[in-house]
């Protein structure tokens, strides 16, 4: 192992290398291209002996993973946005051939109007292609990450795509410190791959992508349905395996001090790095705050949430992403997990740091105070909130403030 300092996207690319994947499909877009790039080099420089498959879109990329991956070879693509989307229908076809890809995406705002910076909406807009997500941190996490998921998904019980996220800019061209194992010590964890599922083969035919009718069709999304869920299992023997391997854990959610906090703030990604500076001001004035950071959010961990939350009396949710018209898609799910118990918290939901607007200590502790006076009165006045919102763009666009109850 050796310490580097490299960005996030060159972690992305130096994982899916000491994955040793047989197949890279590559179309560039910003703030993801660099991923590829590296693995280009790779390929040409024989450092990774690996098919690299220059598309002509993200769809084509998507349907070139895919086909490899049908033939039983590891398969990895990246990518971001508008390209993620423009994957969406091969999406469903990934995961309904139960075929085990790994794509990191670089989330990214998503036009109209046009932003190159990041927010979640790009990943999360694909939460029901039946794709595994997984949400990072730091440099470090992103290699770890894509290592556990290619561990996870060619599992047998598995037998799913996933993604791993990364914020734009915020993660992928930030350069930290980040422990980069060698090919053996990473083959001991992940070994080569070996399809547990029915490939194509000219001395074994087989017909793939069959008509389902109504007699069969709901099975099949039941089989998917049973499969995601069995991930908890292989996730949990990956972490500890990877504990022991390399000495760093993880779980599908973490928390910062929540064992006797009355407040807790659940998020994803970066911004829970910043949040507990922000919990450790707070907790230094004798207010019991906690974090929860969602790492994994397919499957949805609500049993866990459940759980770590049993005790909280007032939850916020930074949600990093809008679903127009209703809220942010993290306080969805953490909601619904939490509505049928027998003691819920009260909760609020924030909106912020879309379209790349920095998510700073600031903002945080002004969600912590909006929850602390929700604490107080017992109730909650505002169930969509805006902490970073620039009021002064509203007011010169004629926009209404605090319409959106």
């Amino acid at each position: 192992m050796a310490i580097e300092f490299i960005s996030g996207c060159k972690a992305a690319a130096e994982a899916a290398r000491l994955a040793n994947v047989d197949v890279v499909a590559a179309y560039p877009i910003t703030p993801q291209t660099s991923i590829v790039e590296y693995l280009a080099k790779d390929v040409s420089n024989g450092r990774l002996k690996a098919e690299m498959v220059l598309a002509e879109s993200e769809h084509s990329a998507m349907s070139a993973c895919v086909g490899a991956s049908m033939v039983g070879a590891r398969a990895f693509t990246a990518t971001a946005s508008q390209g993620l989307a423009l994957m969406h229908e091969v999406l469903f076809y990934a995961a309904g051939l139960r075929l085990p890809i790994v794509s990191v995406i670089v989330n990214r705002s998503l036009a109209s109007p046009v932003s190159i910076f990041a927010d979640f909406k790009d990943s999360l807009a694909q939460r029901d292609t039946g794709w595994l997500q997984f949400y990072v941190e730091s440099c470090q996490e992103i290699l770890d990450s894509v290592l556990i998921a290619y561990r996870v998904i060619e599992d047998s019980r598995v037998l799913l795509p996933a993604f791993v996220c990364m914020e734009g800019f915020v993660l992928s061209h930030l350069s930290e410190p980040v422990d980069v194992p060698d090919v053996q010590t990473v083959s001991k964890f992940l070994p080569a791959c070996d399809p547990k599922y029915p490939t194509l083969d000219l001395k074994d035919p087989k017909i793939f992508n069959v008509m389902a009718f109504p007699d069969t069709y709901e099975e099949f999304e039941r089989d998917k349905q049973i499969s995601m869920l069995n991930a908890f299992e292989a996730l949990q023997e990956a972490y500890q395996d990877f504990e022991k391997i390399f000495g760093r854990k993880y779980q599908d959610v973490e928390t910062y001090r929540v064992e006797d906090a009355d407040i807790v703030l659940a998020t994803m990604g970066a911004a829970a790095g910043t949040a507990m500076m922000v919990v450790d001001q707070l907790r230094s004035l004798g207010e019991r705050v906690g974090l929860v950071k969602v790492r994994t959010f397919r499957p949805f961990p609500r049993r866990q949430l459940r759980e770590i939350l049993s005790h909280a009396r007032v939850v916020g949710v930074l949600d990093r992403d809008l679903s127009i018209g209703s809220t942010g898609i993290l306080f969805q799910e953490l909601q619904s997990s939490l509505y049928n118990q027998p003691q819920r918290p009260l909760m609020q939901n924030f909106i912020a740091g879309l379209g790349g607007r920095d998510i700073h200590q600031g903002t945080i502790g002004a969600i912590f105070q909006s929850l602390k006076d929700t604490l107080q009165k017992g109730f909650v006045e505002k169930n969509l909130n805006w902490p970073d919102e620039n009021r002064e763009v509203l007011s010169i666009w004629g926009l209404p403030v605090d319409h959106d109850d």
